[in-house]
């Protein structure tokens, strides 16, 4: 292996230093002078030579020099942000050039739409864009998180900070009253990846129990992320776009350039990465220290009227110091996790042919004690070809990731929390674990379980394009999707405490293990007829798409092994058990088409269809119609307005239009059975476990959107505002069944509706622009709103207790909290009924809507010389479960956080909480489980994060370096919130929240 690395070094020094030596020979002569506009020095000018490799760039006084081997060579001046220049040189050595800034904005951007590409100028969809330049360099191994505070409507959400954590992202509310129903459709490179991979056995480590798509995808690699919202972009993607899409694009290789971000210079570039980052815990809650604990649970006791402590009360009873105190928090999750990232790629080719092949590495340890360890491999690979009469393109993409992920099989995040302040230490001298003559549930023999995980994807892609005739155009997309997921847990029964029964031997021990694979290819034939005649432009694209994905999973668990040595071969178990035995297929098959019409540059309109055939529904319901029509006026073309300096750009769109769902799992409409447990005549039998419902059919959303784009002054102000209402019906739920069938429930159709509307706001400028100094800066804001619109039967079902007509669905029912009572010390509830009495769910009927009223975010870019500095600020206006819903009873033997020392007492009547006890009291027992259910539970979670920074420089260079970047990077820096719990992002004390990174890296091309 090390002879490998070798020589792929040799290779790659050998490419370096031969494209170096080019050219040597010629007669040359320098070129030197000053590239400023409006007058003012311009740095980061790259000058180069046409048709050579001879290059190089301005420096922070806009002046630049140049060896050139030609006679009268023509010089090129480019930058990203003014129009290029050229500039034919005649018997002179000083060229001084002056660029013009381009009237930057939607005009020039391309977006990805899926099967087409289109002008932001010239949508009429809702697609929102995120760059590689908002990517890059973020210490992330999901880019998702990149994406957090940067896309109006686009609400994400981290939910764990431990390595290979997913997140949870809603492009424009919950249409479905499932919770798994509300995934977007992920596409990387035009291959549909799937939904998320279900985990079986990680829950109690990783809360979402699922691994995103997109964790397999190398940050580094991806050029842009489109994200498709409204009917007109998604309904050409019909059943599968009712929740958005999120389209991938990898980088490709740029022809007869070199490196990405050198300019373009001879054939080959390379380009390096790597960077070092470290991650700590940050928590909003302060415990206890031991002072305040000990005199919290010795009142509990008084106020019991116990005056002798139980024999297992050993924090207050003399069996544990009572002096101790440990911070628990920086003993079990207070270590710094460090990452590592190493990107490389070689980049070249010709204006007809281009490649690209690169690697990456990742590698990430947790802030637990133990040498716990995430670590990821990706391989890319592309090729782009276009014939010489440019009528013939073919493009192929590779990608392979490896992932492998070790942590402890259950967080121990809520250990750190709760574990009371003067428990004995973790480990003896001699570093066995202390189970303190057996009154201590030591929480580090978590340490000696371990979850794990291996996830593999091989993704491959080709796209054919070839003109027939004149406007003709015939399209060949195709891919190949493999993924295998392999996990296990295993459970020693060294984890345990030794006189419990399951620490006793290693007959006690569990191993888990689940295996899951999944394969899919996608073919699409494509046509299309491109026409453009005068002022008019038309655009017709008809498709076809054939589906098919195939998946295997298998579940056992082994109990009981001679050794632990033992524990990773469920053979070697005493008893093992099958717990499933999963096959699925899923087929799909669709019609689509596009016609795009255009008139004089300024009138658009856009329509598209689908039909739709899939596996998941009954003989009778396999097909389903979605279509949508979207149009648009820009009209700061019309005369009236063309010469109005002010409007560079004024556009009004709208679309209407339906897209559909089959994100519900595979034969849901079949009657279905499971081996029974019991034998008879050592035969198993079979149950009835699901029944046939030859009516299942698409949940449908109908989406209907009004936009207004508009720049101003040149486009360095732009502002887009946009209103939409998605309505989703023929809601897939659990509909109830009399007890008389035997079976609770059906899956079926309900006509229920749910409605989501909102206003999303996007407002960008350059207020300083040209010169050593430059400022851009935008902000995104939404408001989304949830409802249940209609829900037949709803009173009558046994949804009554969970959703309301008219509020949204995130919404919860809970107790009326009206505060202590002054004459018994107790918590006081709202009597709904007037029974004289507090029970459920007759009493439990307070709303409270869990869910944001608005987000987004503030970014900021600015740039001096060499120097860059950026900064993300996200906000998010939401109300949210408190520490109240999670929360022990105060004066057991758990921690609290300091807040809870604000108790009722005569002498403080404003106190929070009633006073302490034991736990052995019924009546206040339940009535502590009511206060974690009542509006005393819910509170503000707003928050307003520095999400984050960086600081970056581009180190002057020449000769053989084109480019080189150090940077420094923070992330999750800052929280401003008043949220009472661990953190407002992620509110749950029992998993780890999101981390706090620092990191410094280097970007290098050649």
């Amino acid at each position: 292996m090390k002879n490998s690395y070798y020589n792929i070094g040799g290779i790659f020094f050998g490419l370096m230093f031969t494209t170096v030596s080019i050219n040597t020979k010629a007669q040359s002569c320098t070129i030197s002078g000053t590239v400023t506009s409006s007058g003012k020095p311009l740095s980061g000018v790259i000058i180069s030579r046409e048709g050579s490799d001879q290059v190089t760039r301005t420096g922070s006084n806009g002046t630049y020099q140049i060896e050139v081997s030609a006679e009268n060579p023509v010089l090129l001046f480019r930058h990203p942000d003014y129009a290029e220049e050229k500039f034919t040189v005649i018997n002179q050595t000083v060229v001084n050039i002056s660029l013009e800034q381009k009237v930057k904005g939607i005009e020039e951007v391309i977006l990805n739409a899926g099967y087409y590409k289109v002008k932001d100028k010239g949508r009429t969809g809702s697609i929102a864009k995120v760059s590689a330049k908002d990517i890059e360099n973020q210490p992330v191994l999901n880019v998702l998180s990149a994406a957090q505070g940067r896309v109006a409507g686009v609400n994400i959400v981290q939910n764990s900070g431990m390595p290979g954590g997913g997140y949870d992202i809603q492009i424009r509310g919950k249409n479905s009253l499932r919770a798994l129903g509300n995934n977007p459709l992920y596409v990387v490179d035009g291959v549909p990846v799937g939904g998320e991979m279900a985990s079986q056995f990680s829950g109690a480590v990783l809360p979402a129990s699922s691994i995103n798509p997109l964790n397999s995808i190398n940050p580094a690699d991806i050029e842009s992320i489109e994200i498709l919202k409204d009917a007109d972009a998604t309904s050409i993607y019909g059943s599968r776009g009712a929740n958005g899409v999120v389209l991938v694009t990898t980088k490709k290789g740029k022809s007869g350039k070199a490196g990405a971000g050198a300019g373009g210079a001879g054939n080959l570039g390379l380009n390096v990465g790597t960077s070092y980052a470290v991650s700590s815990v940050i928590s909003n809650l302060t415990m206890m220290k031991t002072g305040d604990y000990l005199r919290m649970r010795r009142q509990a006791y008084q106020n019991d009227g116990i005056s002798a402590y139980p024999a297992n009360a050993y924090d207050v009873n003399g069996v544990w110091d009572q002096a101790r105190y440990t911070d628990w928090r920086k003993e079990l999750i207070g270590n710094t996790a460090d990452a590592f990232t190493a990107n490389v790629s070689l980049n070249g080719g010709n204006e007809r042919t281009s490649f690209l092949v690169g690697y990456g590495h990742n590698e990430q340890s947790t802030v637990f004690s133990k040498d716990f360890k995430y670590k990821a491999d990706n391989l890319s690979a592309n090729i782009n070809h276009t014939s010489e009469d440019k009528r013939f393109q073919l493009s192929v993409s590779s990608r392979f990731s490896l992932q492998k992920n070790n942590v402890l099989s259950e967080d121990i995040t809520r250990h750190s929390y709760l574990m009371v302040p003067n428990a004995p230490a973790l480990y003896l001298p001699d570093g066995s674990l202390n189970w303190e003559n057996n009154t201590f549930n030591n929480p580090a023999g978590l340490y000696n379980s371990s979850y794990s995980y291996e996830n593999k994807q091989f993704l491959t892609n080709m796209n054919v394009q070839y003109e027939l005739l004149e406007h003709w155009f015939l399209k060949f997309s195709g891919g190949l999707n493999y993924q295998s997921f392999d996990e296990r847990s295993l459970k020693p029964n060294t984890m345990y405490n030794p006189s419990s029964y399951q620490g006793q031997s290693s007959a006690s021990s569990q191993s888990y293990k689940s295996n899951q694979d999944r394969f899919s290819f996608i073919l699409e034939p494509q046509l299309s007829w491109q026409m453009k005649k005068g002022r008019h432009a038309l655009d017709v694209l008809v498709g076809t798409t054939f589906q098919r994905d195939t998946g295997n999973q298998g579940s056992m668990i082994g109990i009981g092994f001679e050794s632990n040595a033992f524990i990773e071969n469920i053979g070697a178990a005493r008893t093992r058990i099958i717990t499933d035995q999963i096959k699925t297929e899923y087929r799909y098959a669709a019609f689509f088409g596009r016609v795009n019409y255009q008139y004089a540059g300024r009138y658009i309109l856009n329509v598209t269809g689908r039909r739709d055939g899939s596996s998941r529904f009954g003989p009778s319901n396999k097909f389903a119609n979605f279509g949508a029509v979207g149009a648009a006026w820009i009209f700061s073309q019309e005369a009236f307005l063309k010469n109005k300096k002010w409007l560079s750009f004024g556009k009004l769109r709208s679309s209407y239009g339906t897209t559909g769902s089959d994100n519900i799992g595979d034969y849901g409409y079949l009657d279905t059975y499971d081996l029974s447990e019991y034998l008879y005549n050592n035969t198993a039998g079979l149950n009835p476990s699901r029944l046939y419902n030859p009516d299942y059919s698409w949940e449908k959303t109908s989406k209907l959107e009004a936009a207004l784009e508009l720049g101003f002054l040149k486009n360095r102000i732009n502002l887009t505002t946009a209103w939409y209402r998605n309505r989703s019906s023929s809601q897939l739920v659990g509909y109830q069944l009399p007890s008389i069938t035997g079976f609770p429930s059906v899956l079926a159709n309900l006509d229920a509706v749910v409605e989501n509307s909102g206003w999303e706001l996007e407002l960008s400028g350059r207020p300083f622009s040209g010169g050593a100094f430059q400022w851009e800066s935008s902000v995104n804001i939404s408001f989304p709103k949830n409802k249940l619109v209609s829900f037949p039967g709803l009173a009558g079902s046994t949804y009554a207790n969970t959703y309301v007509i008219g509020q949204p669905i995130t919404s919860v029912k809970v107790y009326q909290y009206e505060g202590i009572d002054p004459a018994t010390g107790l918590y006081r509830f709202k009597d709904f009924n007037g029974d004289g009495k507090i029970t459920a769910p007759d009493d439990r009927q307070a709303v409270e809507n869990i869910g944001v009223r608005y987000f987004g975010g503030w970014n900021n870019t600015l740039r001096y010389k060499n120097w860059n500095l950026s900064f993300l600020f996200q906000f998010v206006k939401q109300r949210n479960w408190n520490y109240n819903n999670i929360m022990p009873i105060p004066g057991t033997m758990n921690n609290q956080p300091q807040e809870v020392l604000d108790v009722w007492s005569a002498e403080n009547p404003g106190g929070s909480y009633m006073p302490y006890f034991s736990g052995s009291n019924g009546i206040k027992n339940q009535l502590h489980v009511f206060f974690m259910n009542s509006t005393a539970a819910m509170s503000d979670a707003s928050f307003i994060r520095l999400k984050n920074l960086e600081l970056g420089y581009q180190v002057p260079v020449k000769g053989t370096f084109k480019s080189v970047k150090v940077y420094f990077q923070g992330q999750n820096l800052l929280t401003f919130t008043k949220y009472f719990g661990p953190d407002p992002e992620f509110r749950n004390i029992g998993f780890l929240p999101p981390l706090r990174t620092y990191s410094m890296g280097v970007l290098i091309t050649l």
